[in-house]
């Protein structure tokens, strides 16, 4: 099958980077990875004039209608950069809960505020993601109680959309009684992780999907795609600035990217991280028009990506030696974030796990 991105999803990822690199430089990236918060809101209201917020949401709804693949182009622009911002959460997650389990009613309150920017909405898995820390919460009519610990993109969060173990899915305001937040600031010191416990609070029960599970699984599967499409994006930066460097530094009279061995080391990089673009760009095409293969190619391609992103880290960050490791570089924010990213909704074990057995391979717990 041959596949490739449209001209429009290539000028729209050219549109973003420049933003990107206009408006977020190594200096304005420190400043905002300091707090620790993960969210800037000049930055996320700058995202808006690209059309970013409302990406999937539906035209009917005051977005663009476009899908996970285009989602997926976004992220790896966005995990080019390290930027900041609750995309995977808000943007893709979150919508596609509305789409899939909402009722009309409530796609016509919520989606439009997703769209405009107004609703950032944290989304966070009780059971099937794989998370560690607590995971467990209840629901009692229309009232959430228990804790879920490091749910993604929650720093400024103004809604949570919590799955429960059987599918069902809770909206509650970040403001909302009963409810308490401890954030704290994770290894990618863009993206906080956070802590939320419920305490009989008031939440929005999305109920409409007949099969609940099945529903579920299709938010984490583009979650878990739009998070590989980020490392991909992370690794690629490492790369581009480790051949840049090699093409700079002298030692010993001669630029070290002609010595044989840093050559055969950014060419190992190339050759691992090249086909992992086709293989993210396939995944998310899947969740758009493949059911059939949407979960294994969602499962595939985090667990993949998150290693190969994981070695392309290592070798570009020692090709610039011992001044690889220091903060006056930066290289570490995207180190960072391709090991948050390999984590985050399922491990690489996890996600080969759970290929596995959609395969009808039954492996021992």
């Amino acid at each position: 099958m041959e596949f490739g991105l449209s001209l429009e999803q290539r000028q729209f990822d050219d549109s973003l980077r420049e933003f990107l690199k206009d408006r977020l430089p190594m200096e304005r990236l420190r400043a905002l990875a300091e707090p620790g918060g993960g969210y800037d809101a000049d930055l996320w209201n700058g995202l808006a004039e690209l059309g970013l917020h409302g990406l999937i949401v539906p035209e009917r709804f005051g977005g663009a209608g476009l899908g996970v693949l285009d989602a997926a182009v976004a992220a790896e622009g966005l995990g080019y950069a390290a930027a900041p911002v609750p995309f995977t959460g808000t943007t893709v997650m979150a919508p596609l809960a509305f789409m899939n389990s909402a009722t009309e009613a409530q796609q016509d309150e919520y989606l439009p505020m997703v769209a405009a920017g107004e609703a950032r909405i944290a989304v966070g898995f009780a059971g099937l993601a794989g998370q560690t820390g607590a995971a467990s919460v209840t629901l009692d009519g229309t009232r959430l109680s228990g804790t879920v610990n490091g749910v993604m993109d929650a720093g400024a969060a103004t809604h949570f959309l919590i799955y429960l173990r059987d599918g069902t899915a809770a909206l509650v305001e970040a403001d909302a009684p009963g409810l308490s937040t401890s954030l704290h600031r994770s290894l990618d010191r863009t993206r906080p992780l956070v802590d939320v416990a419920f305490n009989s609070s008031p939440a929005v029960v999305l109920a409409a999907a007949n099969d609940k599970v099945a529903a579920a699984r299709k938010v984490l599967d583009a979650g878990r795609v739009i998070l590989a499409a980020d490392m991909l994006g992370a690794a690629q930066t490492m790369l581009d600035r480790a051949v840049a460097f090699a093409k700079e530094r002298v030692q010993f009279g001669r630029v070290i990217g002609s010595f044989q061995g840093v050559k055969y080391m950014l060419a190992d990089c190339v050759t691992t991280l090249e086909p992992c673009r086709g293989m993210v760009w396939y995944a998310a095409h899947a969740q758009d028009a493949m059911p059939d293969e949407a979960r294994l190619t969602a499962c595939h391609a985090k667990a993949h990506v998150a290693d190969v992103a994981r070695e392309v880290a290592r070798m570009t960050t020692e090709t610039h030696g011992g001044m690889g490791f220091t903060d006056l570089l930066g290289l570490h924010y995207w180190f960072k974030r391709i090991g948050f990213n390999r984590q985050v909704l399922g491990g690489p074990e996890r996600c080969r796990e759970e290929a596995a057995e959609l395969q009808g391979w039954r492996l021992d717990r």
